[in-house]
């Protein structure tokens, strides 16, 4: 698996140093290598059973809130709309989520996992967790990831 997260003192070939510039000290940009990084390498692991990270967080938000509208299952991952209904039709294809009219509202399609897609969930959040244990090992265990989330979250909006 990827190792290789984020190191501004990659080296190209035999060229020197790339001078990052102002990107040395840009925490966006740092924060947004990373998570290219850390993409990458779940995708290489979860890419074994054919499941993208996206399906993971759609089928672990859908199985802990089941009965969620689409509408805010994708505002809560921040997937477009458009986007999310092709999410939930590969899901639905292969058998790990259903769509259910609302009892309340017939217009609205509300969202479940179904026994196999538990099975499956449960398949790829072992996969994640190697991912998480890796990243967390990466930064000095709990403790600093705790201190990261909670820096994170100051940004949040």
């Amino acid at each position: 698996m990827t190792d290789h997260i984020f190191d501004a003192d990659a080296k190209q070939g035999d060229q020197s140093r790339i001078d990052y510039g102002l990107l040395e000290t840009a925490v966006g940009y740092r924060m947004r290598r990373v998570q290219v990084g850390l993409l990458a390498d779940l995708n290489e692991r979860l890419s074994i059973k054919d499941v993208r990270p996206t399906d993971f967080t759609v089928l672990t938000i859908i199985a802990n809130n089941p009965g969620l509208k689409q509408s805010e299952v994708a505002e809560a991952l921040g997937i477009q709309r458009a986007n999310f209904v092709a999410v939930i039709d590969a899901l639905e294809k292969n058998g790990f989520a259903e769509r259910r009219k609302s009892d309340a509202d017939r217009r609205v399609q509300s969202l479940h996992i179904t026994s196999p897609g538990t099975t499956h969930l449960a398949e790829i959040t072992a996969i994640w967790r190697q991912h998480e244990q890796n990243v967390v090992d990466r930064l000095g265990g709990a403790e600093a990831r705790d201190r990261l989330i909670a820096l994170l979250s100051l940004l949040n909006p």
